[in-house]
């Protein structure tokens, strides 16, 4: 058994990771130029008020004239990876200045809480609590935050891709908001499963089994609570009726460890109608779109392609 395996190694070593964590996207994004510069956005930082605290979130809004269109734009919540642990927001910021100009939505890239400071349930329950705010605080109601709080998706990569599913289920089980389309980009939905058993068709995946005793140990430190449908649905403990569910996109990597993960939970969601979507991207890993700008693009450009269709949907339907 691994030292990490201990809780409160694994729970230092969490805390060391995002120290470490911090500093290094500081220091690989100097002198690299900005992924995407062509697509602007307006990004305003607001606090949004949770029963764990306020969570830290950027607005981004399509830069420019508008097209004429008085209604306010849908709204798109966006959850960051970094295994539970890590909240560094500035890898996303690519994707979500893609999103503003080219699905034509607001995108409110969230800073959750994370591990083990706030351990299981508080992310998924705080994630769940943000998206609700969201969808009551757009312009429709009056408060000029300038989105349109009826015509709502999630969506988020790895951790966050998991954070949007658990929000997804949560709004099936408590009635809403409506949540018009899921995005799951990579996401780990199989937590009793651990790392090593989850087979990667690349030589040298990127996520090793000792990350996964750091991240489960430090996230769920109780090997029974890691069965529970807002962090393992795609594990066969998790069996609930999925009929009603938000509409899904799931987005896996060829060579990813996690690869089965998002397969298994993109079958079930087929079984219960939801599923709009599955790519399998080939020949990446876990996180390609940190480095390989071109696949990123056009996996962008499929997400935004989906929400322009979930809104225009939505819209001929009302």
């Amino acid at each position: 058994m691994s030292v990490l395996s201990n809780v409160q190694v694994a729970s230092a070593v969490a805390l060391g990771m995002q120290r470490l964590s911090a500093v290094g996207v500081r220091l690989a994004a100097r002198g690299k130029p900005t992924p995407f510069p062509e697509y602007r956005a307006e990004v305003e930082e607001i606090s949004v008020p949770t029963s764990i605290g306020p969570a830290r979130a950027f607005v981004y809004r399509p830069a420019g004239p508008s097209d004429g269109d008085a209604t306010s734009p849908p709204v798109h919540v966006n959850f960051h990876g970094g295994g539970y642990v890590m909240r560094d927001l500035q890898p996303d910021d690519p994707l979500c200045r893609y999103l503003a100009a080219e699905a034509g939505v607001v995108v409110i890239n969230v800073d959750y809480a994370v591990a083990p400071q706030h351990r299981f349930p508080a992310p998924p329950h705080q994630a769940y609590e943000v998206v609700r705010w969201v969808a009551d605080h757009g312009a429709e109601q009056g408060a000029a935050h300038g989105w349109d709080g009826t015509r709502l998706t999630v969506g988020g990569q790895s951790a966050g891709g998991a954070l949007a599913a658990a929000v997804a289920r949560q709004a099936l089980e408590q009635g809403g908001p409506r949540v018009a389309l899921q995005v799951l980009h990579y996401p780990p939905l199989d937590l009793v499963t651990h790392a090593r058993d989850k087979p990667a068709a690349g030589t040298n995946p990127l996520i090793k089994p000792w990350m996964g005793d750091v991240f489960d140990n430090a996230y769920i430190p109780d090997p029974a609570m890691r069965a529970d449908r807002l962090a393992s649905p795609a594990h066969a403990a998790d069996d609930a009726d999925l009929t009603g569910i938000a509409p899904a996109v799931v987005l896996t990597c060829e060579l990813d460890r996690l690869r089965g993960d998002g397969a298994a939970y993109a079958a079930r969601l087929r079984d219960a109608g939801a599923l709009v979507a599955h790519l399998d991207i080939p020949g990446v890993d876990h996180a390609y779109d940190m480095n390989d700008l071109d696949t990123a693009r056009r996996t962008y450009a499929f997400i935004a392609e989906r929400l322009r269709e979930t809104f225009s949907t939505k819209r001929e339907q009302s």
